[in-house]
């Protein structure tokens, strides 16, 4: 069974991919100028990392506070027992909702960590309300953002080892 993400990406990979990750609207064109690849090679290459799964999604980064987002919170969550029924329906509730940017599954004295955007601290005091609410959530504790010093989604370019 072959595995993608163990398919070894080459120089000309890894530069293609962060072009893509830091100017999500650019150019065969110009991608292909900047990498010194011709057009059709710079499409070829660009179309397999999407195939092979390299590349997932294509998005635009919004500012959070011009759509009027005040509040970003960090929450650990942290569960009474943990069953696989609670688990699952936690993990929907956060997928399914809007103000959840990022849930993540933890080691540690948390079982997870919730990423949040509010208005302000009464709509997020609302969400809370909901944590509170699902199966298994024995306990909440929140860091409130006061400032962002880094907002990047650019991963660092890496090139897979060919070791097994």
């Amino acid at each position: 069974m072959t595995n993608f993400l163990s398919e070894e990406l080459d120089r000309t990979d890894t530069h293609l991919l962060t072009l893509l990750q830091k100017e999500g609207r650019i150019s065969n064109a110009r991608a292909a100028q900047q990498l010194n690849l011709s057009e059709a090679a710079c499409w070829r290459r660009w179309k397999r990392l999407e195939e092979r799964g390299y590349i997932d999604h294509y998005s635009a980064r919004v500012e959070r506070k011009r759509l009027g987002y005040g509040v970003t919170a960090f929450v650990q969550v942290r569960f009474g027992s943990h069953g696989l029924a609670a688990a699952e329906g936690f993990e929907q509730a956060m997928k399914t909702h809007p103000q959840v940017i990022s849930c993540h599954n933890v080691t540690g004295n948390e079982d997870y960590i919730v990423q949040v955007v509010a208005r302000d601290l009464d709509q997020y005091a609302e969400f809370t309300t909901l944590l509170r609410g699902l199966e298994g959530v024995n306990s909440i504790q929140s860091s409130i953002s006061l400032r962002e010093i880094k907002r990047d989604t650019v991963l660092p370019p890496q090139r897979q080892s060919s070791a097994r």
